[in-house]
């Protein structure tokens, strides 16, 4: 989807194996989606990954919108991980690293097709990246790729720069 476009409705899973329907978490407030490569993984190829999750580290990324989750909430933003890791990776992940947002499974790549992030039936490589939804969906933001340190604060000064702009 581009820039104004409304994110289309798709029926994923969350981390518990729950049903989560994309049109309905961008009903009541705006929505923030980050890609997660891979949950707990390492991955070397002659050099580390612009974004890696380590078994003993919380990717930058990730932990980056961890320590900014109250801020995003207070301006009604949910925040969600978005992978194509299976709900039960998922759940591992998150139950060790307790982040205080939701994790979105799409081992079909479905949504990160539809963002742009997908590549055949792989998430493109250098897939560091986020999407800012208003609520009822529209797209107002993209950052593909992004350096996994920039995001949260990034998507935070546009946010915060909507509101101002109000």
């Amino acid at each position: 989807i581009d820039i104004g476009d409304i994110l289309p409705s798709m029926t994923l899973k969350n981390e518990k194996g729950e049903d989560i329907d994309t049109g309905s978490i961008t009903a009541e407030q705006g929505v923030i989606l980050f890609l997660v490569p891979k949950a707990d993984a390492r991955e070397f190829f002659g050099f580390i990954l612009a974004f890696i999750f380590l078994l003993t580290a919380c990717p930058t990324q990730a932990c980056s919108f961890h320590d900014i989750w109250q801020e995003f909430a207070s301006l009604d933003y949910d925040v969600y991980g978005v992978s194509a890791d299976s709900s039960g990776a998922q759940s591992k992940w998150q139950t060790k690293k307790q982040p205080p947002f939701p994790l979105i499974s799409d081992p079909k790549r479905s949504l990160i097709g539809v963002l742009g992030a997908g590549d055949g039936n792989k998430t493109k490589r250098n897939a560091v990246m986020h999407f800012v939804l208003e609520k009822g969906g529209k797209l107002l933001d993209k950052q593909m790729p992004v350096k996994p340190a920039d995001s949260p604060r990034l998507t935070l000064e546009f946010i915060k720069g909507l509101r101002l702009s109000e």
